[in-house]
């Protein structure tokens, strides 16, 4: 019989927990049951799983991610909004280590929820990218270069990749700005 007040969000709120503590690779099944205070097999009442667990932990860190990302370029146009974008993208990656590296993952062709997470992230820089007139390829390409930019920079931070003692607020401005003028505008 399940635990009262014990269900599937209450099972990923505590596998969020342990990934920004420990490192998305902490969460297992164990891990998770012991946070709860249950035993592992209690799990199966409201996951499918350790891939069901990631799945749901990904769709929940895509939303979260989304939500931030949206109210941050809120009521922003143009390359302010990008920048806004940017800024909170790496914000979230500070803040939420173990969600931002849950968000890396290929989308499960299976996973409704968590291909609808995926697909709301790429039309956010999509809609972003609105006002530049650029096909559909070029808006691939966009999105794919801004999304490289953002996790290089992440990733290169989290590792430590940045030993020069220039400004890396300085240095993601620069490369923010160098990206947006390197893209078309509806003059070229």
């Amino acid at each position: 019989m399940p635990r009262a007040g014990l269900d599937a969000a209450a099972v990923t709120q505590a596998a969020a927990e342990i990934a920004d503590r420990h490192g998305l690779e902490a969460v297992t099944l164990a891990s998770v049951a012991q946070k709860l205070g249950i035993r592992s097999p209690s799990l199966y009442n409201h996951i499918d799983g350790l891939p069901g667990l990631r799945n749901r932990l990904a769709a929940y860190s895509l939303k979260l991610l989304h939500s931030k990302l949206e109210a941050a370029a809120a009521d922003m146009i143009g390359d302010g909004a990008l920048l806004a974008y940017s800024r909170a993208y790496v914000d979230f990656a500070h803040q939420h280590p173990g969600l931002y590296e849950s968000t890396l993952r290929a989308p499960d062709s299976q996973d409704y929820e968590l291909q609808k997470a995926g697909h709301a992230m790429v039309e956010l820089i999509v809609e972003l990218l609105n006002g530049r007139g650029l096909n559909a390829d070029e808006q691939t390409h966009a999105v794919r270069g801004l999304r490289s930019i953002l996790h290089g920079f992440c990733s290169l931070e989290q590792k430590g990749g940045f030993g020069l003692p220039t400004s890396l607020e300085d240095s993601l401005q620069f490369i923010l700005h160098a990206y947006l003028q390197g893209l078309p505008s509806k003059t070229d």
